[in-house]
């Protein structure tokens, strides 16, 4: 028989050498390789063990969801649980993942138990916030324990519908001798557990810690192992959380579940475009309400630019929620196609949140924002805008624009500022579209328009 054979594997994007070196010669990362015992390869028996079948031939049936009794965790999820697939959620310390994910487990509805496996906190710990929470618990079952072997002998003789891990960085698997959270055991822990999903189909959560840089904590394979990711995020100080999908194999990947923390723990909200408009009785400048389309839902957000008199060269650029280089493009487009210049200002937008703007749909927005706060005029309240923006000057259309003033009428908004292409063929109910094809046309209704804000 072969020996075992030894290799040094990549904590950070998984490669393997044979030999040890201090810099990854894939991803070129320092003191990231760790030593590995690969086992040696078994010969082929002749007959392989799956089967080929044409594609025609398989069945292109509606993959069951499981229901987690929250609507907005379900909304991220695509639907909800998936039966057999492995799902990550990562976010910093504290946001409240086990909250959240004790609340679902306490809902499922799986027709099982639900085996709740907690590597950080003991039994006490996570039945005092159940009952705290006043969930029903009757169908959670509980261990305690940092070793993968036994949460699989749990689940062996438990048979739960679905198996929650908090957190996969706390667990070990006695085949390794390294320690908690190194990165073999992470992959080693993490593909124990995504085969008991896949061979048994139990759903399995895995719960993530996160770095300083707002990334699972761990090697990027770790995301790759796994059918959908997600991550809990918050702005600091805020009771605020927004879930966001970055990975479905059976979904969106840019779905949003938006969350409220309060003393009976994660709450739903129920109209998340009025989380992100302000509520301010008088309107002030530099603050322009756009509608982004966020997975398969309209969502409304505030965009604020603050032009300041800038102290030094070169004038600083500052985006929050949109892409700095972006914001440099549509200054210097908004300087050439409609004669404002900020070359002597520093310019700062943000979008009010925490929303993270990944479409060009609200270029129109940050710049009237930005010329709102340039010549310290309001736009009315009841105005949202959107569009793209191209390098000539033109105002572009962009997709699902009937369903985004249909979200802004529902608010409560009776004007919008869109491009030509995405004025509705027929009139939406309690919302008046001005069209326009370019900087130039924006510009001649501008005045009208910050008259009407007082």
């Amino acid at each position: 028989m072969a020996k075992a054979q030894k290799a040094y594997v990549c904590g950070d994007c998984g490669a393997s050498t044979t030999k040890w070196q201090g810099q990854c010669p894939s991803c070129a990362a320092w003191n990231s390789l760790e030593p590995r015992v690969i086992e040696a390869s078994r010969p082929a028996a002749g007959v392989p063990e799956a089967t080929v079948q044409l594609l025609s031939a398989v069945g292109g049936e509606t993959v069951p969801r499981i229901r987690t009794g929250l609507s907005e965790l379900d909304r991220a999820l695509g639907g909800g649980l998936v039966q057999g697939s492995a799902v990550l959620i990562g976010g910093d310390p504290g946001i409240g993942k086990s909250t959240l994910l004790l609340q679902a487990a306490a809902r499922l509805e799986t027709g099982r138990t639900t085996l709740y496996a907690s590597g950080e906190e003991s039994l006490q710990q996570v039945s005092l916030r159940g009952h705290r929470l006043g969930l029903p618990l009757e169908k959670v079952s509980a261990i305690a324990t940092t070793r993968v072997e036994d949460v699989l002998a749990a689940v062996e003789q438990t048979r739960p519908g679905c198996v929650i891990v908090d957190s996969i960085q706390t667990m070990v698997t006695d085949m390794l001798p390294s320690a908690p959270g190194s990165p073999n055991q992470l992959r080693s822990c993490a593909s124990l557990l995504v085969r008991l999903a896949k061979q048994t189909g139990i759903t399995v959560v895995l719960v993530g810690h996160v770095t300083k840089d707002g990334q699972i904590a761990g090697p990027r394979l770790l995301e790759h192992m796994v059918d959908v990711v997600l991550y809990f995020e918050s702005e600091v100080a805020s009771r605020f959380r927004i879930l966001r999908a970055v990975k479905n194999r059976f979904g969106a990947a840019n779905e949003l579940g938006i969350f409220v923390m309060t003393e009976g723990g994660i709450r739903e909200v129920k109209n998340p475009s009025a989380l992100f408009v302000s509520q301010r009785a008088d309107p002030v400048p530099g603050s322009v309400v756009t509608a982004v389309h966020q997975g398969s839902r309209p969502l409304l957000v505030e965009v604020q630019a603050l032009a300041d008199q800038g102290g030094g060269s070169p004038p600083r650029r500052v985006a929050i929620g949109l892409e700095q280089n972006r914001l440099t493009l549509l200054l210097a487009v908004m300087h050439r196609h409609a004669g404002i210049s900020t070359h002597a200002s520093d310019v700062f937008v943000n979008v009010v949140g925490g929303v993270r703007i990944a479409e060009p749909a609200a270029d129109l927005a940050a710049l009237l924002a930005t010329i709102s706060s340039v010549r310290d005029r309001s736009l009315p309240r009841d105005l949202v805008v959107f569009g793209e923006v191209g390098l000539a000057g033109e105002v572009r259309p962009v997709a699902y624009g009937e369903e985004r003033l249909r979200e802004a009428a529902k608010v409560g908004f009776h004007r919008a500022l869109v491009p030509r292409a995405n004025q509705p063929r027929q009139p939406i109910a309690g919302i008046e579209t001005i069209a326009v094809d370019c900087l130039q046309d924006v510009m001649r209704v501008l005045p009208a328009l910050q008259a009407s804000a007082g």
